[in-house]
């Protein structure tokens, strides 16, 4: 039987690697000391086999076995579209 999968969203931050992209996931940790709950991200590298995510995109991946040296996960979807790249394409009088 296999073992559950985690399954996780984040914010797109980088794609300028080929079939990879960066992704910045939020969480809240709680002060050891005066119980303040303080913001962390990590940071983890994602399979884009269709190279389909851009920057600000909100994305959902999920655990697979390594990829390579740092790439553990794999994009299952992405949640939503960055909307100010799509008005700077409209925008844009070049096309």
């Amino acid at each position: 039987m296999r073992h559950l999968r985690k399954i996780m969203k984040g914010l797109v931050i980088s794609d300028k690697m080929d079939k990879t992209i960066t992704v910045a996931v939020d969480y809240y940790k709680k002060d050891l000391t005066y119980g303040k709950s303080i913001k962390r991200t990590s940071k983890f590298h994602i399979h884009d086999e269709k190279e389909i995510a851009k920057v600000g995109d909100l994305v959902q991946f999920i655990e697979t076995r390594p990829l390579s040296k740092t790439k553990k996960f794999r994009l299952l979807s992405i949640l939503k579209k960055n909307e100010s790249e799509e008005k700077e394409k409209k925008n844009d009088p070049k096309k």
